[in-house]
């Protein structure tokens, strides 16, 4: 195969490139440094890995996450493409075995993180392959002013002086003017061919709904899209609380998060894709190798946490070109509890000084000590442990992350069991022997089921906020529990793991980086705030606003949002519409209408008034409406 279509044809089954793939392809291929940005579902993976195909050596992919990482190596060893990438806490020898394996192996792709990079056996390792060229996904990342900034993406530099004959492939979905200018500094990239693809999208209908009641518009909405769809919440627990309510109200729904194992995460997916469930209720952690083209509605229950990620969210619908809906929930007690647990969850720079120095002394290092080992870790525990409150210590952890203090590494979700060995009037005559366990023992019994029959999963944390006591004493309590054969335990000691990268110095480490932490603690902020203005301003085209904010200057209105069409619908007269809906039936509410017509409140009782007025309907004492 000697072409980008025969190896597009060959490993991925299409017979032509999207819009703007070809003109990346042939970029890279010309040896030209180049910045391509599309959209969510533009193809971007198809552009690098085309002519990576096609030309020696192996392409190195910088990647920020490692799901990422993961979902992408392991969807070109399933197309028969060699491509590795280094584990987590990959020792020295096993790191010199893997660059063996590309030298001879004949492998295609590396793929490396940011953090990586930044060692220098790595470093040495990579002067000595062939590099075909390198990309750098998510490269927004780079910029303080993107909205994943990643301070170790602006060490990216670092690259030049690996291979500085070897062009450089920046590909992002979003990017404002700014952040594309910061990619091309940063990278020192020469004289770039920057192709960027429109985030006009003229099929997809961008849609505020202020409500009070959120279930009851899911309900209006589903009943009258009844296509494959995807809602965004802002909680794990909220995705099964969701999806089991949809599923009561008869909407087969499946829900998806970052802590559902690999098993429940592929059957949830496959229930989607095959639409046996086709509404999904997931996190943020639902979006990797998402292609699917009839999606009709992506719906944010909760405030996205930025514009960016709702554009790129929302862009998930719509992408067979057929007409599709982006739905933003939202309320103004919803914004102001997106703002309180914003600030609840952000850490200050005390905060985040504190949280480091307790990490030195939860794992016993000495002030000065630099160590390499890889230590498995328990946020919950650890906040349990030094009264930290558990979000605002996770972003911490992401902020010492970012910043190359630390490697914060979030394995997959493991979830400790319990189950009972006795009967259960075995376990009743045990009991009224015993004090702190009889409490333990009756508070589990509470609040799990099913113990006498199967494993069932628990959270320590949350049995020891019922108790009023460590997770550390339900764990040993649990234990002896176990040795007294009064039941079985399996006991998940971690969930992540920290490999510290600096010596300990406590306060001075930070002190190092407190401008730069405090500028992006700052940047946070305002992030929140556009996506809040986007939220609030019913007067401009939401398009014209997304554009705008994109740099793509435009003043035509698309016609479609909720902002154009309540333009138009106080000139259209509602009321023949309103008077079939009223004589269907003796009386009528006014959620009802809506429910039907599917118009805002305040555009159906203006038309009401009118009709009360002009006495051809009237209102009870109930708030109902009938034809007079």
């Amino acid at each position: 195969m000697s072409n980008p279509i025969e190896i597009l044809k060959s490993y991925w089954g299409f017979s032509s490139f999207r819009v703007k793939q070809q003109e990346i392809v042939n970029s890279i291929l010309e040896k030209k440094d180049t910045i391509a940005l599309l959209p969510t579902g533009g193809g971007k993976s198809i552009s690098f890995q085309v002519p990576a195909m096609l030309v020696d050596g192996v392409c190195i992919v910088i990647s920020p996450l490692i799901a990422l990482i993961e979902d992408q190596v392991s969807n070109l060893k399933n197309k028969g493409i060699k491509a590795l990438h280094i584990p987590s806490g990959s020792s020295v020898d096993e790191i010199v075995t893997l660059f063996d394996n590309i030298k001879f192996g004949k492998y295609k792709f590396l793929y490396i993180s940011p953090e990586r990079l930044q060692s220098k056996l790595i470093q040495d390792k990579l002067k000595e392959l062939t590099i075909s060229f390198f990309v750098i996904d998510e490269a927004h990342c780079i910029s303080e002013w993107g909205h994943d900034f990643r301070p170790s993406y602006t060490k990216l530099n670092i690259l030049r002086e690996i291979a500085p004959t070897i062009n450089i492939a920046a590909l992002t979905a979003t990017a404002t003017k700014k952040v594309l200018k910061d990619i091309e500094d940063i990278l020192e990239l020469d004289k770039p061919t920057i192709l960027k693809q429109s985030f006009n999208r003229d099929n997809l209908s961008y849609t505020v709904i202020k409500t009070n009641d959120k279930l009851s518009k899911l309900q209006q909405i589903f009943r009258k899209y009844n296509h494959p769809s995807i809602i965004y919440v802002n909680s794990r627990k909220k995705t099964k609380e969701l999806s089991n309510y949809l599923n009561y109200n008869d909407f087969k729904s499946s829900y998806y998060h970052g802590g559902l194992s690999l098993t429940e995460k592929n059957e949830a997916f496959e229930n989607w894709m095959t639409e046996k469930t086709p509404i999904m209720v997931a996190t943020n952690a639902f979006g990797m190798g998402i292609d699917k083209g009839n999606v009709k509605t992506v719906i944010h229950y909760n405030t996205p946490s930025s514009v960016e990620n709702y554009v790129q969210e929302a862009g998930r619908a719509g992408r067979d070109k057929e007409k599709a809906f982006a739905i933003l929930l939202t309320n103004p007690s919803d914004i102001e509890n997106t703002k309180n647990i914003f600030t609840k969850s952000q850490p200050s720079l005390k905060e985040i000084k504190e949280v480091h120095k307790k990490l030195y002394q939860h794992f016993q290092i000495a002030f000065g000590e630099i160590t390499n080992d890889n230590y498995g870790f328990n946020i919950l525990e650890f906040c349990d442990k030094y009264g930290f409150y558990p979000s605002k210590t996770f972003n911490a952890l992401q902020i010492l992350n970012n910043y190359s203090v630390l490697h914060f590494h979030q394995g997959k979700q493991k979830t400790s069991t319990i189950q009972f060995k006795v009967s259960s009037n075995q376990l009743l005559s045990y009991k009224e022997s015993q004090n702190i366990k009889s409490k333990l023992l009756d508070t589990v019994l509470r609040m799990y089921t099913g113990l006498f029959e199967a494993e069932v999963k628990i959270n320590e944390f949350s049995i020891a906020k019922k108790l009023g006591v460590t997770s550390f004493k339900v764990i040993e309590l649990f234990k002896k529990l176990e040795t007294e054969e009064i039941l079985d335990y399996n006991n998940s000691d971690s969930d992540s793991e920290i490999t510290f990268l600096l010596p300990r110095e406590d306060d001075k480490v930070i002190n190092r980086i407190s401008k730069g932490i405090s500028k992006f603690l700052k940047y946070k902020y305002k992030k929140l705030e556009n996506i809040i203005n986007y939220i609030e301003n019913d007067i401009i085209c939401r398009n014209i606003q997304v554009l705008n904010y994109f740099g793509q200057v435009s003043s035509n209105n698309c016609g479609n949002c909720d902002v154009c069409k309540s333009h138009f619908r106080t000139k259209e007269d509602l009321s023949p519409l309103i008077l079939k809906a009223i004589s269907k039936r003796a009386h009528i509410s006014l959620k009802e209408l809506q429910d039907e017509l599917f118009y805002t409140e305040q555009d159906i009782l203006i038309h009401l008034r009118k009709l009360i007025a002009e006495e051809i309907i009237g209102i009870t004492n109930s708030n109902t409406y009938f034809l007079k």
